[in-house]
């Protein structure tokens, strides 16, 4: 169903790009700003920076709280697609730049916000049959990243968080705020995990949406790694993408002890839940046989600043004992 979040490979072959926003280097060229030029690889495409980008668009929510976060809602000329409220603490900055779009913007409409970068949370944002590819953004002289989620090479976990913050900071030229950000998110990961040590995990199946299957998180993710943190252990950690479809008779086969449920769109919690407990072959899976469900807004499930928090709510919801 969500076709927002398939997993990358054409980003990962385009042409390396070596050039950003900055004017290219020559004899009346201005100097590099501090801490640049900065070369960083990103999804396949190499970038070289002279200087901060100074108007970003941004398209997904999650790659947008990772710009709030640093503090650079004036580097916004522009944002679009949000899958629910932005986090309070980022309201104000968030009210502050232009929305080009409910959902992803034409072209002619990214273009016009002038941007010098396009910072993309899903593949979808880089739609090259949209006119939106990251080849020809480059042409039109237009940095671009890709959260680092949908092109790694192995499974995501805090470590990929740390690193997209961090080349966010240094691309944006504010490394000691993502440093910042880095530290407090360790020592809330840490103080976590200290309070479920010694606990079993409980097995987890994420229900995101779907009727004829299950679509579901799998193991490839930052929502695997999530689920781990909170002492969970995903059911289905062996389907080698992020997010994927599973039958259900493999979900009454996995007898999961809890649902999770994404929260986003227009399906609510509730009817979630009742298409579950509402569906016969699913009665003796233990998760729906005691009503044991879980809730997480999806962009508490995806590769931003939201992570460490999100590791915490889902643990109180996992091992109540335990919650603070």
């Amino acid at each position: 169903m969500s076709w927002r979040r398939t997993t990358p490979s054409a980003l990962a072959l385009l042409p390396l790009l070596a050039a950003c926003a900055a004017p290219a280097a020559g004899p009346t060229a201005a100097k590099p700003a501090p801490g640049f030029p900065y070369t960083v690889v990103n999804c396949g495409v190499t970038t070289t920076l002279q200087a901060p980008p100074r108007r970003v668009v941004t398209m997904n929510q999650h790659v947008t709280e990772v710009m709030l976060a640093l503090g650079l809602e004036k580097s916004l000329a522009g944002t679009a697609y949000l899958d629910d409220a932005v986090l309070p603490a980022y309201a104000k900055a968030y009210d502050s730049v232009p929305v080009l779009a409910k959902e992803y913007p034409s072209r002619e409409a990214l273009l016009a916000a002038n941007p010098d970068f396009v910072y993309g949370g899903y593949t979808s944002a880089f739609d090259a049959k949209a006119g939106r590819g990251r080849d020809d953004l480059a042409k039109s002289g237009i940095g671009s990243r890709l959260n680092t989620e949908y092109c790694a090479d192995g499974p995501v976990s805090v470590d990929d968080l740390y690193r997209e913050v961090t080349e966010v900071g240094r691309t944006f030229g504010v490394p000691d705020r993502a440093e910042r950000w880095t530290d407090d998110a360790r020592a809330s990961l840490a103080a976590t995990e200290k309070r479920l040590k010694d606990l079993d995990p409980v097995s987890v199946f994420v229900y995101d949406s779907g009727d004829k299957t299950a679509f579901t998180a799998g193991g490839r993710g930052i929502g695997n790694d999530l689920i781990t943190r909170a002492g969970g252990r995903n059911v289905f950690a062996d389907l080698d993408k992020p997010f994927g479809d599973a039958a259900w008779e493999q979900v009454v086969a996995r007898e999961p002890d809890v649902v999770l449920l994404y929260d986003y769109g227009s399906t609510t919690v509730e009817q979630k839940k009742r298409r579950l407990l509402d569906d016969p072959a699913l009665k003796d899976v233990p998760a729906i046989r005691n009503r044991r469900f879980a809730v997480l807004p999806l962009s508490d499930t995806v590769l931003g600043v939201r992570v460490p928090a999100a590791v915490d709510k889902l643990a109180a919801q996992l091992h109540p004992a335990a919650a603070r």
